[in-house]
């Protein structure tokens, strides 16, 4: 049975490793920030929702690859592993190349659909013509992390996950304070820290890559049924992710129909957000891995356990995060943000920054086990029903503007919760 140190001795390097990211978020904010101007802040805020869609979309390569490779661990079978990795890999280096292929078009129909000013959409555009450049180099180094997390290699997680964000770090740093490149220079600044990841990550995993015979390879890259069961997981979890980032990015575009002080406000707390979520995903990880071990070895009475031992520890965890953020938040805002009307909206709005981990701990970590259980379809299903009651709950809000925009979004975070929980017997062998 798997206990509350299990747990966290393996969570923790993936707490460390996921909190780069945020930490990189805040970072782009606060150096954006800077400069003073919110529609600098609110073109941002556009184009990270438009990265979140492309990027976060094909988040299936970590999750389903973590899911996979676990499973197959439990299982011990570790030709499986080396398979899933080329076939991850693979198909990672096609979708990368074809979203940078088709990179004007795309642009051209994206700025069609949102809301924003013009300062805003041309400040978001400038930045999406240099961060598409690193649409294979995303793709690869998230395919990479799913492996490694899979194989139970935490702290090489933790090494490439800080590689990365930390180089981007003082990247930013250098091209946007000390070269005056503005939002291009964020962008320019996370390309190179992929590139940089991608090498390292490639370093990581050479052993399962030269471990490979000439037949595992083949057999990997024709095994008809090994792409069946992989692109089944990952189109299951696609969908579920696009359904997420639709709602992060309906809650983005709504914002910016506030006008700019509103929208730069909403971006401020929501790395505050993301901050949590990657925190308490650490957790979701963890269990992850355990539950796909579990599955793997076909133990029901394991798989119970760590339902039970990692719901407990997400509340916890959500519940830490809250209490915190009460007198971190208004701290940090001036310092984050030199914009004062930024700054207002965003002390307006703070509460629900602030009670947002304790509410969306269990979707998290019930996140996390449906993944690594490979119960994706019952997980698609779960999240297409979530959205919707967040779109009906925004349509009801919309008189209360931006305080009913984040009541909606509170809501969405309850109802994932709720219908993954209903959906739980799915996660039994």
């Amino acid at each position: 049975m798997p206990s509350f140190r299990t747990l966290n001795q393996i969570a923790g390097p993936i707490i460390l490793a996921n909190l780069a990211t945020p930490l990189l978020g805040f970072v782009d904010v606060a150096v954006i920030g800077q400069l003073g101007e919110a529609h600098l802040l609110g073109g941002l805020a556009l184009a990270t929702m438009v990265f979140s869609f492309l990027f976060w979309g094909f988040g299936f390569l970590r999750m389903g690859t973590t899911a996979l490779v676990a499973n197959a661990v439990g299982a011990e079978n570790l030709v499986s592993t080396r398979q899933i990795l080329v076939r991850v890999l693979s198909l990672a280096a096609v979708i990368g190349t074809l979203i940078w292929l088709i990179q004007l078009p795309l642009s051209q129909v994206i700025w069609r659909l949102t809301d924003g000013s013009v300062l805003v959409e041309t400040t978001a555009d400038t930045y999406f013509a240099v961060r598409i450049w690193g649409a294979p180099l995303n793709l690869l180094f998230i395919g990479i992390s799913g492996f490694l997390l899979g194989m139970g290699r935490a702290r090489a997680v933790l090494a490439l996950q800080l590689l990365l964000n930390f180089t981007n770090i003082a990247l930013d740093v250098v091209f946007v304070l000390v070269w005056h490149r503005g939002v291009s220079g964020v962008a320019e600044a996370t390309v190179w820290a992929e590139g940089l990841g991608v090498l390292f990550g490639l370093y990581l995993v050479r052993r399962e890559l030269l471990g490979l015979t000439f037949i595992e390879a083949h057999r990997a890259l024709i095994d008809a049924g090994a792409w069946r069961e992989l692109l089944r997981v990952n189109r299951d979890i696609m969908v579920r992710t696009l359904c997420l980032i639709f709602a992060f990015a309906w809650f983005t575009n709504q914002g910016a129909i506030f006008g700019d002080q509103v929208l730069a406000a909403n971006l401020v707390l929501m790395q505050f957000i993301a901050f949590a979520a990657f925190f308490i995903d650490g957790y979701a990880n963890a269990a992850e891995v355990i539950i796909g071990r579990a599955r793997g070895a076909l133990d029901p009475h394991r798989v119970r356990a760590v339902i039970a031992t990692s719901l407990r520890v997400g509340w916890v965890a959500g519940l830490i995060m809250s209490l915190l953020y009460l007198p971190i938040i208004p701290a940090l805002l001036p310092l984050i943000a030199k914009d004062t009307l930024v700054v207002q909206q965003a002390s307006e709005f703070m509460l629900w920054a602030v009670l947002t981990p304790l509410l969306s701990s269990s979707a998290y970590l019930l996140d996390g086990l449906f993944i690594g259980a490979l119960a994706s379809k019952a997980m698609r299903n779960a999240m297409i029903q979530s959205l919707a009651l967040f779109l009906l709950s925004w349509w009801v809000l919309q008189p209360l503007a931006n305080h009913g925009l984040w009541a909606a979004m509170t809501l969405f975070y309850a109802a994932r919760a709720l219908t993954l929980w209903r959906a739980r017997s799915a996660l039994f062998p």
